[in-house]
């Protein structure tokens, strides 16, 4: 489900980081006046070339000493306040005018980057895998916890992780299933349900949550699916796989009664909604 709003991006960088930083000291002794002076016009330019490194590149010293929180400590802290993390890429939704969306990972949770401010340069380079620093506010929407109002810097230890879906199929009826929010999953077996159309027909997907879209129009995909007697309404988010995508035109050649294998981004609208990005028919 999109969100219509606008975010204040207004947030003072000052972000060194522990694990993955790097810190240095000088030291000078007094000399006579041309000594000095030399020395500080080599500092000053040296100072402006790595103003200008940074600015260019946006890239994080991995030596700076600068706290992060573990996913442990994200989780404990409480919505509206500042957090800084150490995360890796797994898929990024479109960006759009400086913002871009990315779905996160490590090795022990995920983190949802909603608008994260992003020059067109740098969205080339977030691809699955960069490690990446990121602060912003812990925030809430609809049940989905995210990190909004956010800037990033890319980590430069050459580090990189991309996560395997864990099959959540049978934690779908279980209030555990939230502790895996924004995780790469799978689910196998589950059967395609019927939706009701704009026009009261029932059909095997919809465009757009109300069925008010059409073909054509790259709107997201909404279809229903169950398992074990529950009945789940996952998505196609456009802005992740758009109409040109394998997974968009598999879900639009659906039929009620198939039984399929999915894998995609634990998302959560008012409960578990995900953003699927592979379909695969079995039956």
């Amino acid at each position: 489900m999109k969100k219509k709003l606008v975010m204040a991006l207004a947030l003072s960088m000052s972000l060194t980081l522990a694990a993955c930083g790097s810190s240095s000291d000088s030291s000078s002794e007094e000399a006579d006046t041309t000594v000095e002076e030399s020395s500080e016009e080599t500092e000053e330019t040296s100072s402006e070339e790595e103003q200008s490194s940074e600015e260019e590149n946006a890239t994080v010293d991995l030596d700076a000493e600068v706290p992060v929180l573990t996913y442990e400590e994200y989780v404990a802290a409480d919505l509206d306040t500042e957090v800084s993390v150490c995360t890796y890429v797994q898929a990024t939704q479109s960006w759009w005018d400086g913002t871009i969306t990315v779905y996160t990972q490590d090795e022990d949770g995920a983190y949802f980057l909603y608008n994260m401010t992003c020059s067109e340069e740098d969205a080339e380079l977030l691809v699955p895998g960069t490690k990446i620093v990121v602060t912003g506010y812990k925030s809430e929407w609809a049940g989905e916890v995210e990190i909004i109002d956010a800037f990033f810097e890319f980590a430069v230890d050459g580090d990189t992780y991309v996560a395997e879906p864990l099959d959540v199929t049978d934690l779908l009826a279980d209030d555990s299933l939230i502790d895996y929010q924004n995780q790469y999953v799978s689910f196998t077996g589950m059967t395609v349900e019927p939706s009701t159309d704009a026009n009261g027909n029932e059909v095997a997907f919809l465009y757009n949550w109300d069925g008010s879209g059409e073909a054509g129009s790259n709107c997201d995909l909404y279809f229903n699916v169950s398992v074990n007697g529950e009945t789940y309404t996952f998505t196609v988010e456009s802005y992740l796989c758009d109409e040109s995508t394998e997974v968009y035109q598999a879900v639009t050649e659906l039929e009620v009664g198939s039984v399929i294998d999915m894998e995609g981004f634990l998302y959560w609208y008012e409960g578990v909604n995900p953003h699927i990005t592979s379909v695969t028919v079995v039956e």
